[in-house]
């Protein structure tokens, strides 16, 4: 279970609110020693004033980034929230938001000032915006200044405020606010001992085919506690909260420009331990980029070529030069999608100009019919799981997206051992290009031939399908890979012994 601290300029500040034995004062915070104080896995809510370069509440946050601690705001939030053109940097996008808002109605007059607490404002209709502002700029208590100009609303000001600053109508609110952005506030100490750590699972309840089902997802939870880890289901919407876990484990469906991408960096620059972490994401699902990390590093693929827009001039003698049918890729695809077979010089053209509209690259390679693919699920290094996934009955793919309904092939999961020796030994060499991660490896077989179509960072672990063979304990093992990787992270750092002069 993580620690919290509240800091405040005086315990005094703290007057209107429910008595917290996390409180502390700046004074207090600022004079522990670090032998007592530099639990890595410790959250600050600095809530102090003075929080301009170099005053109290700067430092505040300052120490505490120094002893590994997890804090809001950061330095780094806080110097954005200086810089005005950094701001603007940082929160692109939100204008088209504000017009969005502007259409409904939900922005009247010429100027608004909105006081937020943990991203809440306290308007149902801002209730988007005010979200948005928290999770790119994480600070407890700010005001934001919004303007129309020649029609278009825009902000104009976000500056960091301080408890002093909450006005006494606004105390139940921001109390409420924290309570919801912090429950360890109010667990009773019962509940704080039962777990040792905290962990989210990133999901989205809306995803047709996300890479574990809700079967799944209960037995990540029910095996988590029972190792002493608080087991969370989140959102995007609660990416300004991430700071209050100790590891994040990402099931949705991972993309690069993309939320799932974004989370997993400010996880990872939070301290937590991440699956997936932000280079598995993107080494992984770029087909491109792990087409020729594979051929640089000799692990055998199919052959291929990477095509440029620049190209399309040129694909007729290429077209003359392969042996029909091929697939064309676009970098991106999941499930299946963005995957066209190409049967003639007259398609891949065709196709070629389609994809390139959505791409710079594309990528073209030999088609190997098989009656299956190899997916082999491995976790640092470790075989999980060893599937056959059949082809969608009279299709060529997995999954057929040809129709209405996506269909999909059979599948056939098995002891690891019983897997061909070399099919196992190719997917841990393409695994250790990437990292020590969850990793599901898809090959085909086609002899005494083992090729690596792709490695995905965010495999399928579903209930009935990948955890056959292992059952419950695949889910164990993976829990207890993150108990022992945010064990590791609290363990204390060692203080260099100063050379003393003259010895």
């Amino acid at each position: 279970m993580s620690r919290l601290r509240i800091v405040v300029d005086h315990p005094s500040d703290w007057r209107p609110y429910y008595p917290s034995d996390d409180l502390v004062s700046a004074d207090e915070f600022l004079a522990l020693e670090e032998s007592t104080d530099q639990d890595r896995s410790t959250h600050v809510i600095n809530l102090c004033s003075g929080l301009d370069y170099l005053e109290t509440g700067y430092y505040v946050s300052l120490l505490a980034q120094a002893r590994g601690q997890r804090v809001q705001p950061d330095v780094e939030t806080l110097n954005q929230l200086k810089r005005k053109a950094l701001i603007d940097l940082q929160l692109d996008g939100l204008n088209d938001m504000m017009a969005e808002l502007n259409r409904r109605g939900a922005l009247q007059g010429e100027r608004l000032d909105l006081r937020l607490f943990f991203g809440d404002t306290g308007m149902a209709s801002l209730a988007r915006l005010g979200r948005r502002l928290f999770s790119h700029l994480p600070c407890p208590i700010m005001e934001a200044r919004l303007v129309k100009r020649h029609g278009d609303w825009r902000l104009a000001r976000l500056q960091a405020l301080s408890l002093k600053d909450v006005a006494p109508e606004e105390e139940d609110r921001f109390a409420r606010a924290l309570n919801a952005h912090s429950r360890q506030v109010w667990r009773t100490p019962s509940a704080r001992r039962r777990y040792r750590f905290d962990l989210a699972i990133l999901v989205d309840p809306a995803e047709a085919m996300p890479p574990s089902n809700k079967s799944a997802i209960k037995q990540f939870i029910r095996a988590g506690r029972s190792m002493g880890i608080d087991v969370s289901l989140i959102t995007r919407r609660d990416e300004g909260r991430l700071a209050e876990f100790d590891a994040l484990f990402i099931r949705e469906t991972t993309q690069l420009d993309h939320h799932t991408w974004r989370m997993a960096r400010r996880a990872e620059h939070e301290g937590l331990v991440v699956i997936d972490d932000p280079q598995s994401i993107l080494r992984c699902t770029n087909k491109v980029y792990l087409h020729a990390l594979l051929r640089a590093r000799g692990i055998p693929a199919p052959e291929g070529h990477l095509l440029n827009r620049s190209d399309l001039d040129r694909l007729d003698a290429l077209a003359d030069t392969l042996t029909f049918p091929q697939v064309l890729k676009i970098p991106d695809g999941a499930f299946s999608r963005g995957v066209v077979k190409i049967s003639s010089k007259e398609q891949l053209i065709e196709e070629a100009r389609r994809l390139f509209e959505d791409s710079a690259l594309l990528l073209l390679q030999e088609w190997m019919p098989t009656e299956y693919d190899w997916r082999i699920g491995i976790l640092d290094g470790q075989v999980l799981f060893a599937s056959r996934y059949y082809m969608a009955r009279g299709h060529w793919q997995i999954y057929d997206h040809s129709g209405g309904r996506v269909r999909s092939g059979g599948f056939e999961t098995m002891d690891p051992a019983k897997a061909p020796e070399k099919v196992i030994k190719t997917a841990l060499k393409a695994t250790r290009l990437i990292g020590n991660g969850l990793y599901g490896v898809d090959l085909k077989q086609s002899g005494d031939r083992v090729v690596v179509i792709e490695v995905n960072d965010n495999p399928n672990l579903d209930v009935g399908v990948e955890d056959v063979v292992l059952g419950p304990e695949l889910y164990r093992r993976i829990m207890a890979w993150f108990l022992e990787q945010m064990e590791r992270k609290r363990q204390p750092i060692a203080t260099p012994v100063r050379q003393q002069h003259g010895s």
